[in-house]
């Protein structure tokens, strides 16, 4: 039987390290915090991104992901515009700084992922490490109703 406390070790682990390392290799080379470049990347794949879609691709809460968009605005990298949609809600975008911001973050990223992660083991064991994670990700989320929103703020 698989030794489930030493998984969750392992994990958690893992991740705190890759994430101080990606972090730091983030802010070193492009002056960009990982806790910025993750929601810049959700809105650069959503051409009419919303605080909730940020929210909802990284597990956040809204309350939190609307803060976190205002630093990321008052630094110039993103704006908000209104939502022709949805007046309770805005369109974020990444301003022109924003943009080359990410596309020279995107590389440094990748690069350390290739590093950390690509060099340690075989491309066939990362896509299987990815399916396992994907599952048991999903199968600890609880499903929504039609309709329901991200996690309140906590």
């Amino acid at each position: 039987m698989a030794n489930l406390q030493l998984l969750f070790s392992e994990l958690v682990r893992f991740e705190t390290e890759l994430w101080d390392a990606v972090d730091a290799r983030l802010r070193a080379d492009c002056e960009l915090q990982l806790t910025w470049f993750e929601p810049m990347q959700v809105i650069s794949r959503h051409p009419a991104c919303r605080v909730y879609d940020i929210a909802e691709e990284l597990s956040l809460t809204v309350g939190g992901t609307s803060k976190l968009v205002d630093r990321i605005e008052s630094s110039g990298f993103c704006r908000r515009r209104p939502n022709p949609g949805d007046r309770r809600s805005s369109i974020i975008e990444l301003t022109p700084a924003g943009r080359h911001l990410l596309a020279e973050a995107t590389a440094v990223f990748e690069d350390e992922l290739r590093s950390r992660i690509g060099a340690a083991m075989p491309a066939r064991s990362l896509e299987q490490f990815t399916a396992a994670l994907t599952k048991l990700r999903s199968a600890g989320r609880p499903a929504r109703a039609v309709g329901e929103t991200a996690r309140p703020a906590s």
